[in-house]
């Protein structure tokens, strides 16, 4: 059979798997326990944190989109990075990580660090020769690498940095922005892959989940035996949420990211706009990059304005199909001031080095009509003018 294409996996993965009833959609087993068929005979299934058949349903899915050959479900995208530093470091083993990435991870990672769990740098992914310093400096073991990054979008170059690892580095890619349909990191040369499937994947912002996914049956083990023992697997019910969720990703996808070039073709001839940041522009850190690496540059994209914390404030209230929330990803459009949300953690300093000014905001563009959108946007900035 011919290989299988992304839109028909999404929509595909787990159809017509049930024996008993013949369902068409794979059902959802809520059960948490499973009878052993004798004594020391466990089925496949035995206590569903450790296994369970619709997780399983959707880890597969993952899998395949990310065309990798093991995936794991964690409750959210926060545990599935605790997993994979519970797996693979020790106190003293060095950490590497953007500078510019997501605020909830940066936390993590500094904490971790101040407990003694493991040593973390935080560094400018995008200059390569900074890397190749700081890993000739650290000898890593385990180099995270967040491409765009969020907020800046800035692009970093995956197959570059993955090329260390034949110096015995573990890199781990989060791609989160770019989704299966856009980036598969694992082939070019990343050994995890993790994701936020409370963001595109799901896409209706109605769960929180994370997943972990690789080709490496050595890691997939270790990775499984500690998701079981922290208890970090994601539920039954979320992972049919997740499943129900992917069944759309494709179309989702791509009418997001052509609303939003339509919304930053608007942004670019507006004076009230100081600078945007998206990695389909050209002036963009990592664009040239991002046309080799990636599929399409997404629907997430940054902007400063000009002016004050106030002319920030009237902008925002002015706003009426732009939600002001966290997260991104989901159908709705939303809009949020990462120095005072996402990224509220770093302290101003970090933030500062990372470019996430006071007047920066960033916008997940979602399925609504993109003549609407520009029309709020318009409107809100005549507010400011």
């Amino acid at each position: 059979m011919n290989k299988i294409n992304q839109s028909t996996i999404s929509v595909r993965s787990g159809l017509n798997s049930d024996e008993q009833h013949g369902c068409v959609v794979s059902p959802i087993t809520l059960s948490t326990i499973y009878n052993f068929t004798g004594f020391n005979e466990p089925r496949m299934y035995d206590y569903s944190r450790r296994r369970n058949p619709t997780r399983d349903v959707a880890q597969k899915a993952l899998a395949d989109l990310e065309q990798g050959q093991y995936a794991i479900i964690t409750s959210s995208g926060m545990s599935a990075i605790s997993l994979i530093c519970m797996t693979f470091l020790n106190p003293g083993d060095f950490l590497i990580a953007p500078y510019d990435c997501y605020g909830g991870t940066y936390r993590l990672l500094e904490s971790l660090d101040q407990k003694g769990i493991c040593r973390v740098r935080f560094i400018n992914q995008c200059d390569l020769k900074s890397v190749l310093r700081s890993v000739s400096k650290y000898s890593p073991k385990l180099i995270l690498i967040e491409t765009p990054s969020n907020p800046m979008l800035r692009v970093t170059d995956i197959a570059f940095i993955c090329n260390l690892k034949k110096n015995g580095v573990i890199c781990v890619v989060d791609n989160t922005f770019m989704t299966p349909i856009l980036q598969n990191p694992l082939q070019l040369g990343a050994d995890l892959v993790l994701h936020s499937c409370s963001k595109y994947l799901n896409g209706h912002s109605d769960v929180i989940s994370g997943v972990v996914i690789t080709d490496n049956i050595k890691f997939y083990e270790r990775l499984f035996w500690w998701v079981n023992t922290l208890g970090i697997t994601g539920s039954a019910f979320d992972s049919y949420q997740l499943l129900r969720g992917i069944r759309t990703l494709v179309p989702r996808i791509y009418q997001q990211q052509k609303n939003t070039k339509n919304i930053i073709d608007f942004l670019l001839n507006q004076a009230e706009i100081k600078s945007v940041y998206y990695p389909g522009l050209p002036g963009n850190t990592g664009y040239e990059i991002a046309c080799a690496q990636q599929r399409g540059f997404g629907s997430i994209l940054s902007f400063e304005l000009h002016g004050s914390e106030n002319t920030l404030i009237k902008f925002l209230r002015s706003l009426k199909l732009f939600t002001l929330a966290e997260s991104f990803g989901g159908v709705e459009s939303l809009i949020s001031h990462p120095a005072t949300m996402t990224h509220a953690a770093m302290s101003q300093d970090s933030r500062k080095k990372a470019g996430i000014s006071n007047m920066l905001l960033r916008i997940s563009v979602g399925l609504e009509d993109s003549v609407d959108l520009i029309n709020d946007l318009n409107q809100a900035l005549g507010s400011i003018r």
